[in-house]
């Protein structure tokens, strides 16, 4: 919840002079509701695709306050962020709420950026893998193989989010490397090793290098460095590692 409108259209300016033709790697920015019809405006002719950072499951309908897929697609946005730890744990979505979101978005075409991570009491227990498996089972319940290799999974400790505290690359990776497992299993060895795995946690440009060179790490899913110019500094950093 960052940016009022006339700054969020100012800033994706600065987005798309720095790195609006880029075409190395995929750039998604996710502002807030208020900020996508300016936003969607100025990167309308760049190759920067903008997601939003949540959706409601229904069409239409007496949900004040809420915003359909219809109205994201209308403003020809991509992506959806969906179960981020923040909806999780601020806003009590359950995994079958995630998973009734997950279903919609993709049957409407957009791409979901799907979130899993434990808490840091449930890490200290020793229950990482438990809980990922457990979001990832329950929210891809009923979700074909081709449906899921078009999404991207993002792996965000929630301890690890918005507090400088960043996952060591090893435990980001061992983290992440579970996932791609646990994937496979579900469905197959060709989507688990497709698939792309974001990490979302406290990336900045001086950790950054250290995380994305991991093997089972495929990007960032950028917070508060993203409101600023790290974020075109995490991109050159990203390019480095194709």
């Amino acid at each position: 919840m960052n940016k009022t409108p006339t700054e969020a259209k100012l800033f994706a300016g600065h987005i798309a002079s720095s790195v609006g033709n880029e075409k190395e790697i995929d750039i998604i920015v996710c502002p807030p509701a208020i900020d996508l019809p300016f936003v969607s405006e100025v990167l309308k002719d760049t190759s920067v695709m903008i997601g939003a950072q949540n959706v409601h499951e229904e069409k239409s309908g007496a949900f004040t306050g809420e915003i359909s897929l219809n109205m994201l697609k209308d403003l020809e946005i991509t992506h959806v962020i969906i179960g981020h730890s923040e909806r999780r744990h601020v806003f009590g979505e359950s995994n079958s709420r995630i998973n009734k979101k997950l279903v919609a978005t993709i049957s409407e075409g957009l791409i979901p950026i799907f979130c899993v991570g434990e808490t840091l009491e449930e890490r200290e227990m020793g229950l990482t893998n438990n809980v990922l498996e457990w979001q990832i089972r329950k929210g891809l319940k009923d979700i074909d193989k081709s449906s899921v290799e078009r999404m991207l999974i993002a792996y965000e400790p929630v301890w690890a989010i918005g507090t400088g505290k960043v996952a060591k690359p090893e435990q980001a990776d061992a983290a992440m490397g579970y996932i791609r497992k646990l994937l496979g299993e579900i469905y197959d060895e060709g989507l688990s090793n497709k698939i792309r795995l974001l990490y979302g946690g406290s990336i900045k440009p001086n950790n950054m290098d250290s995380l994305i060179k991991m093997p089972n790490i495929d990007g960032g899913l950028i917070g508060g460095a993203s409101l600023k110019d790290s974020f075109m500094e995490l991109v050159s950093i990203a390019k480095k590692y194709i």
